[in-house]
C-alpha cells in the first residue's frame, strides 16, 4: 500500500437488535420482534410505581397481559388502560397493543445486573514499554504498528503484572 493511500475506517458495528429487524423485515418473524420491545419500553413508558406494581405477561393477537399486585392498582390501571396502550404504541412506532388484559398477580420485576465498572488499567514498567516497542518495531504501516502498541499495552495494563501471565 501505498503512503498516499490510507485505509478507510471500519463503520461501527450495527446492534443486533438492528441487524435483526433488518434480516427479518417482511418475515412473520419481524412481527414477533416488534412484540418483545414491550417488555424493553415497559417500564420507561409506564413510570417506576406502575411498574412496580404490574409487569406484562404475555402478547397475543394485539392483547397484552398484565399481571398486576393488588385490587386497588387492578381498578386504576383499567381506568389507565387506553393512555397506557397509547403511550407504549407511540413507543414501539406502531399500533401493536390493542387491548390490555389485567390479571391478578404478583408481578415478577426483572432481574437487574449491576455492572461494577473494571479496575483501573495499572501503569506500564519501563521494560513492557520496551518490550512492546520491540514487538512492533518491524511493522512498517504506521497505523497498524499503533494499533498493535495499543492493544498490546492494554492488554499488559489489564494483567497483574506476575511473570508468567
Amino acid at each position: 500500500m501505498a503512503a498516499s493511500e490510507k485505509r478507510r475506517r471500519m463503520p461501527r458495528p450495527l446492534a443486533v437488535a438492528d441487524l435483526l429487524a433488518t434480516v427479518l423485515h417482511g418475515q412473520p418473524a419481524e412481527k414477533r420482534l416488534q412484540e418483545g420491545k414491550i417488555w424493553l419500553v415497559w417500564d420507561e413508558t409506564v413510570g417506576p410505581a406502575i411498574a412496580a406494581q404490574a409487569r406484562p405477561t404475555g402478547f397475543r393477537d394485539g392483547v397484552l397481559t398484565v399481571m398486576v399486585a393488588n385490587a386497588p392498582w387492578m381498578q386504576q390501571l383499567t381506568f389507565l388502560k387506553r393512555d397506557i396502550m397509547a403511550r407504549l404504541n407511540a413507543r414501539l412506532g406502531c399500533d401493536l397493543v390493542t387491548d390490555i388484559y389485567l390479571r391478578a398477580g404478583r408481578p415478577e420485576t426483572p432481574h437487574v445486573t449491576v455492572k461494577t465498572p473494571p479496575p483501573a488499567p495499572r501503569q506500564l514498567s519501563a521494560e513492557e514499554q520496551e518490550q512492546i516497542a520491540e514487538q512492533t518495531a518491524a511493522i512498517e504501516d504506521r497505523e497498524l504498528r499503533s494499533t498493535l502498541a495499543q492493544l498490546l499495552a492494554r492488554h499488559l495494563a489489564s494483567r497483574d503484572g506476575k511473570k508468567g501471565d
